[in-house]
């Protein structure tokens, strides 16, 4: 007897555990379909909204369309034309647009090609200030030789050794020194005496086989005479108040005349009517 309670026992708790195996598998197949109808269902939801979404912008899309037609046809109203005439009326607009924009181009490409003009005119401008340069530099040296064939002579007065002109170009030299004033002239042989700054000289003779000449000088209410001098032969004698030394000098000779210079000090007299000395 003891025995068959014992097996009346073992299948009661074996009749027990198959029960709680079915519970538990049960509890899990529930909450497996409830996860699974509450993801479907979490789907479904956005889905609806993002239709809804969708559905809004068509509509909000067909909205605008609808009231672009309605400006457009409002417009056209306003103009007095159709739509279809309102269309041909904008592509005349935007064809003078575009024929304007290529006017202006244009126009913008012949401004390009004036300034590449004068960029040129400038270059050539350039190259002719290069020249004038070049000029400059070969008169430069032109003086620098002339500079170089003035004589020296010893004058009859001094004894010193002084620069004079033997032609005009020499004196113009001289001239641009600044160290003396000096006045041209030109003397007729057997003229009445003709000025020279605050002096008067006279041509009483002329040689022009040997070069020589005669003059008399007026300075200070005396006359000097100044015989059988020579061509470029330097002639000093003192005048004024302050006994300033004056020189002249003759660079030609020929029967009837004589051409030369006079200098005076830069504090010498001048003549109220004479000119500038040294123009």
């Amino acid at each position: 007897m003891a025995d068959d309670g014992e097996q009346i026992q073992m299948e009661e708790q074996q009749s027990n555990a198959g029960k709680w195996s079915l519970i538990v598998a049960a509890i899990l197949v529930i909450a497996g379909f409830a996860y699974a109808q509450y993801t479907t269902h979490t789907k479904v939801a956005s889905l609806s909204d993002q239709l809804a979404a969708s559905d809004a912008q068509v509509r909000e899309l067909d909205a605008r369309i609808q009231n672009a037609e309605a400006q457009e046809e409002t417009l056209a109203r306003q103009a007095g034309m159709t739509k279809k005439e309102l269309a041909e009326r904008t592509a005349d607009l935007l064809a003078q647009q575009k024929a304007e924009a290529k006017r202006l181009e244009q126009e913008q490409n012949q401004q390009k090609l004036a300034i590449s003009q004068v960029s040129g005119d400038v270059a050539g401008v350039k190259t002719d200030v290069g020249g004038v340069k070049t000029d400059v530099a070969a008169t430069k040296a032109d003086l620098e030789a002339t500079k170089a064939k003035l004589q020296t002579a010893v004058g009859d007065l001094t004894g010193q050794s002084e620069l004079i002109a033997t032609t005009r170009a020499d004196l113009e030299v001289l001239k641009h020194k600044g160290d003396r004033n000096y006045y041209e002239f030109t003397l007729l042989k057997g003229a009445k005496p003709q000025p020279v700054s605050t002096v008067s000289l006279k041509l009483t003779k002329t040689d022009p086989k040997r070069g020589k000449f005669t003059l008399n000088v007026t300075a200070d209410d005396r006359t000097i005479e100044k015989k059988d001098r020579n061509v470029a032969e330097p002639i000093q004698f003192y005048s004024g108040r302050d006994h300033l030394l004056f020189e002249l000098v003759v660079w030609t000779v020929d029967k009837k005349k004589a051409t030369g210079y006079l200098s005076t000090p830069k504090n010498a007299p001048v003549p109220v009517t004479a000119s500038n000395p040294n123009s």
